[in-house]
């Protein structure tokens, strides 16, 4: 029960600010942005890793690399907000998935 309490404040709160993140914000949000769905990102691999799901391992492991806060990746603006659609996405079919199995 502990490790979905964390997974749905990881995916909860992560999604959140993705679509926050769709507004126009200050730069040090998406600063801050890239920090928390990096390490949420991070803990859906191993999340993912420890159920033995390997294709959803390698898509968070994927996201973790593509939001990583030291070496950041330029896109634009339109890019972006279309990574943030696609990862809230990919997100919230993983939340749905996981409750499903739970």
């Amino acid at each position: 029960m502990q490790s979905n309490f964390g997974l749905h404040i990881a995916t909860g709160f992560s999604s959140a600010m993705l679509v926050m993140a769709l507004a126009s914000m200050p730069y040090g949000y998406y600063q801050v942005l890239r920090i928390v769905v990096c390490l949420c990102c991070a803990y859906l691999a191993v999340a993912a890793y420890q159920k033995a799901s390997p294709p959803w391992m390698w898509c968070f492991v994927g996201l973790a690399l593509l939001y990583n806060p030291v070496t950041s990746v330029h896109l634009g603006r339109t890019i972006w907000s279309v990574v943030n659609v696609a990862t809230i996405v990919i997100i919230a079919v993983n939340w749905f998935r996981a409750r499903k199995s739970a």
